[in-house]
């Protein structure tokens, strides 16, 4: 029996029947990453030691038959969440020998539940990106075609569990960065509500976006994570006194909105028709499909890239050279500031604070970022006037799937069009998942589904369902 291949759920009954033990399954997921990381530099930290000695820990709870379904389960964590004592890079040269000093709250959550941590995967660069290239220690590729991006910022996370090397990761999801590496990986990525899982331990990338979320091999797996890591925490004044609760959802007239704007001019026919019979499958199942309209849509790009940067530009002014992270002697206090920030931080975060300090500053505040303020507050009336009439929203991911490594590196506008169908949603703080639902050649493609605020019992009901059919 290949280990690599269980869900948590075929984990957790093999461990419960004693077929196997978590040092076992832990071995087998280690050799695995021997295997194959060099290729795919999906990991930047493989902590063996450490993993082997949580596996024999979570073995001691199995033999006592007191143990939770997470117990002794191999999993790995994006490198921007704090575990304590292993490096937190955030994939940036100004972090590459910073260890984080605590868990982050949902790391603790996990090690409660008597998780194995394989290690850190890799990302874009303090999780800027829709592609995994931005990092700085090099790109994650894709498993399907190690010529093609694995998708971003999630990469590392992503390409851990579509090329086994992991059950499950967590990943954080600020414009798109959980569903769309998932669909471009092949398998199930859920972006949870804005508050309903604590951002605590996550390093920061736009607070008002920034929610932490699972990537998963089945629809089940996602749940199981999703209740463990999900509730209020006292460190992070934005997280939702929320209890997740698992409930079957009748598709039989279920009210299924279709947007017109997200087919719109820009969509490869081969994902349209991918993600069109997707939809054919929940109303063969009794759903009934509504042609709904979102028009705000067109001005979700440009918002999202004047509040993310904004954001951004305040969160990164931590990193001076000063407090932690790279430092680099300079003449004067000026001097130590430049040269720290312009050695350790790379293109893309130079270019999205460059944008956010701008359109903050004096006389330009009004014209941008409140600007962008009112465009969200439309972009939410029109997500809450759709779920008056449909009860769950059906979309594509990605207008393609993914796309060579360099082919969109030069051009940061057509990288950012990779998140158009994944951002309106961010904006609203809804939860949306990714659902693998066919492929263009050997290349995935996700269906993308968005419910109204904590209904991730209805995503994840309806997921399942058409999961299995």
């Amino acid at each position: 029996m290949d280990l690599t291949k269980l869900t948590i759920r075929q984990c957790h009954e093999g461990l419960k029947k004693g077929d196997f033990t978590s040092v076992d399954l832990t071995k087998a997921f280690l050799e695995k990453i021997k295997k194959n990381n060099k290729e795919l530099n999906a990991y930047l930290l493989v902590d063996e030691a450490g993993a082997l000695a949580q596996a024999e820990e979570a073995d001691k709870k199995i033999e006592s038959k007191d143990f939770g379904i997470l117990c002794g389960v191999p999993c790995a964590i994006k490198d921007a969440i704090m575990v304590k004592d292993q490096k937190c890079t955030a994939g940036s040269k100004i972090l590459e020998n910073y260890v984080a000093p605590y868990d982050a709250t949902v790391i603790e959550k996990l090690k409660k539940e008597g998780a194995v941590i394989l290690g850190k995967t890799n990302l874009d660069e303090f999780t800027m990106g829709g592609s995994g290239e931005n990092s700085a220690f090099g790109p994650t590729k894709n498993p399907h075609d190690k010529t093609r991006v694995s998708g971003g910022s999630s990469s590392g996370s992503a390409a851990a569990v579509a090329s086994e090397m992991a059950v499950y990761t967590l990943g954080s999801d600020t414009g798109g960065s959980i569903r769309q590496p998932a669909s471009f990986c092949g398998i199930v990525g859920l972006c949870p509500t804005y508050g309903s899982v604590s951002r605590y331990g996550l390093i920061a990338h736009g607070s008002s976006l920034d929610q932490i979320g699972s990537m998963t091999k089945s629809v089940e797996d996602a749940k199981i994570v999703f209740e463990a890591i999900s509730g209020k925490d006292l460190k992070d004044a934005t997280s939702v006194d929320y209890k997740f609760k698992e409930s079957e959802v009748d598709l039989k007239g279920l009210k299924i909105g279709v947007p017109k704007e997200y087919f719109a001019k820009g969509i490869e026919p081969e994902v349209e028709k991918i993600v069109r019979d997707a939809i054919k499958k929940a109303e063969k199942l009794g759903a009934k499909i509504i042609e709904i309209s979102l028009p705000s849509t067109e001005y979700a790009l440009a918002s999202y890239y004047i509040i993310g940067p904004s954001e951004i530009s305040a969160n990164l002014a931590r990193f001076d050279g000063i407090k932690y992270g790279l430092s680099e002697p300079g003449k004067d206090l000026l001097d130590v500031y430049l040269k720290s920030k312009g050695h350790g931080f790379g293109a893309e975060v130079k270019r999205r604070i460059m944008i956010g300090t701008y359109c903050l500053s004096s006389g330009y505040y009004d014209a941008y970022y409140k600007k962008a303020q009112e465009v969200r507050q439309l972009i939410k009336q029109d997500f809450e006037k759709a779920f008056e009439k449909v009860d769950l929203i059906f979309t594509p991911v990605s207008p393609f799937p993914a796309f060579k490594i360099g082919e969109k590196a030069d051009d940061p506008i057509a990288m950012y069009l990779a998140d158009i169908y994944t951002i309106p949603m961010k904006l609203a703080g809804l939860p949306g998942l990714s659902l693998p639902v066919g492929k263009v050649g050997k290349l995935p493609v996700g269906l993308q589904i968005i419910g109204n605020h904590f209904q991730e019992n209805k995503i994840l009901s309806v997921a399942e369902q058409i999961e299995k059919t």
